[in-house]
């Protein structure tokens, strides 16, 4: 099996190259082939030149430089979406993953499983500006997405080229991967790696990023859960916003006849309209929904399924 390893560099200079040293000992003693894909995700330092010396030094390095700064997220998909590997581990580029840990993920893939995450259980990181937010994040992933894996945020994972190359990666949608592939049907597993302490630059992460991973996990949740059935979504909404808004009418009505409470002295009448016009316009917005899933099927030829394995079945069936 092949292995490509996937680095996504912004602003990296002083670090890419004892790691290239690291991962080319690491990769050169496994009994496989392997290359190492650097995604330069518009570096405003010399980055870039230190990577352009690797690539052409060892052709097991390779390069992919993009126009600007489209974030880790997109970097990553561009340097998978390369991959010729049958195995793909992305990593950050900034040293605190080990390449040392990378045979142990193979083991696990070996093993069976479609996803092996690592978990930095021994962080080097600050606490108020690292370590809170990414136990906020994890915790609240877990929580939604019911895959207990305790490092949602750990760039190094392992995964299985036919599972990863079928994903579209969003946002901060690489660190959902896990729980993806668990609700495909894939074999998850979790292991323990070793991490170091950020040796020169500054990090691109902080308090903020907790933000957008809350955001991006109510879009994986819908993605996941109602891409097939929006209307079970939004027509869900819409009912409980008609109920609302039928019980507050009755209430004003019942106020009006029964104490004579005047219509025009209680906002109830405005909030019960409120919440009828609501009502129907979710309801309303699932029947778009439905409309353009179909079409988004359709038009593609996709499937709203996945098949693991066919016995005795042709391409054609």
């Amino acid at each position: 099996m092949k292995l490509s390893v996937v680095l996504p560099v912004h602003n990296e200079e002083g670090n890419l190259r004892p790691l290239a040293r690291e991962l080319d000992a690491a990769c050169g003693r496994l009994d496989r082939e392997y290359e190492i894909i650097w995604v330069d995700d518009g570096s405003t330092d010399g980055s870039r030149a230190v990577l352009k010396d690797l690539a052409a030094a060892d052709s097991h390095h390779k390069l992919i430089v993009l126009s600007r700064n489209f974030g880790q997220t997109a970097a990553m998909a561009a340097g998978i979406t390369a991959a010729k590997g049958d195995v793909i581990i992305p990593m950050d580029a900034d040293g605190q993953n080990d390449p040392a840990d990378i045979p142990r993920f193979l083991q696990k893939i070996d093993e069976g499983y479609d996803v092996v995450s690592g978990w930095r259980r021994d962080r080097k990181d600050k606490l108020v500006q690292r370590k809170i937010p990414s136990w906020i994040a994890n915790r609240t992933i877990a929580l939604v997405t019911g895959v207990k894996i305790h490092d949602y945020g750990c760039s190094m994972k392992a995964y299985r080229k036919d599972l990863i190359q079928g994903v579209a990666l969003y946002g901060e949608m690489h660190r959902f991967i896990p729980a993806y592939a668990k609700w495909q049907g894939g074999r998850v597993a979790e292991i323990v790696v070793h991490h170091r302490a950020r040796g020169t630059g500054a990090t691109h992460y902080g308090i903020s990023r907790t933000f957008k991973v809350i955001l991006d996990i109510i879009v994986l949740k819908f993605l996941t859960t109602y891409m097939n059935r929006p209307m079970h979504f939004f027509g869900g909404l819409g009912f409980i916003s008609l109920l609302f808004g039928f019980l507050t009418a009755c209430w004003s009505l019942a106020l009006k006849l029964l104490y004579a409470v005047s219509l025009s002295r209680t906002p109830l009448p405005t909030i019960a309209a409120l919440f009828l016009i609501v009502g129907v316009q979710l309801i309303l917005m699932g029947i778009v929904a439905e409309m353009l899933m179909r079409i988004y099927y359709e038009s593609q030829d996709r499937k709203p399924y996945a098949v693991k394995e066919r016995l005795n079945l042709s391409d054609a069936q």
